[in-house]
């Protein structure tokens, strides 16, 4: 394990530990007590173990092909019933670091709005899966005292072998590998400044530029609930992170995570 400090440009050092095998790196930072707090501790790995999605999903990754790290961060100034801002920082970073290489010239033919943002926080590219994200809080009282926020980027990985039904990578979207590196440092760049924002109370700013990115925003989908399935449009997101999509008889649905899931078009 190798540790590295490097200076943010609006903010203090983050803290870097790189590893090359992991269970999952969420798993690591949730027992990894620094010395001293810092404003972000990223940790990144080369492969693990046993990489985690949302529920009991497994997250494929071959080994040293893809972008797989997490941050921790102490975000006591954010009230438990605005956490999902978090989610909103995260997603807005990766998905704004993504969109940058594809307006370098050899990347003529692409179109950065095909990049957006899946309620809560997967980043899609057109109807393809590019990065899932963990979000993990501790709270104590009031606040929130920890949160763990793991991430998985496909970047240079060609063939998945899982079931998962529609991943893509960067490599797949551009033509050529990628320098994993130079991803990781544009992401965190925008994660320093949209977390900056936070703790300057710039909330709901936020949340409207997470509106403007969202996969599927006012646009007519089949989606299913325990109701079964329904025909519906997406038309906001609330600040808690409650998804609200108006069915055709104009009632509006509102979905706290996992209790509505999109049906897939082909």
């Amino acid at each position: 394990m190798t540790h590295k400090h490097f200076p943010l440009d609006d903010g203090p050092q983050f803290h870097w530990l790189e590893l090359d095998e992991v269970t999952s790196t969420n798993d690591f930072l949730h027992s990894f007590r620094p010395v001293g707090e810092r404003r972000i501790t990223l940790v990144t790995a080369e492969y693990q173990l046993a990489g985690r999605g949302s529920g009991q999903n497994h997250w494929e990754s071959e080994r040293g092909k893809n972008l797989l790290f997490s941050l921790l961060v102490h975000p006591r100034h954010i009230s438990p019933e605005r956490m999902f801002v978090l989610s909103e920082v995260l997603a807005l970073a990766i998905c704004e670091a993504v969109q940058s290489f594809t307006l370098h010239p050899s990347s003529f033919t692409l179109h950065p709005s095909s990049f957006t943002l899946k309620w809560p926080n997967d980043i899609y590219y057109g109807d393809r899966k590019l990065c899932g994200m963990l979000i993990e809080n501790d709270l104590r009282g009031d606040s929130i005292e920890r949160c763990v926020m793991g991430v998985g980027i496909n970047v240079n990985q060609i063939t998945f072998e899982s079931d998962a039904p529609n991943p893509v990578s960067l490599a797949q979207i551009l033509g050529h590998e990628m320098e994993r590196r130079f991803v990781l440092e544009c992401v965190m760049e925008n994660f320093s400044r949209y977390y900056g924002w936070t703790e300057q109370g710039r909330l709901d700013e936020l949340h409207q530029m997470y509106l403007s990115h969202l996969y599927r925003k006012d646009e007519k989908h089949h989606f299913i609930d325990e109701n079964g399935p329904f025909l519906g449009t997406i038309t906001d997101v609330e600040s808690s992170g409650h998804l609200i999509i108006v069915d055709e008889m104009g009632k509006n649905r509102r979905y706290a995570f996992k209790e509505v899931a999109y049906v897939m078009e082909n």
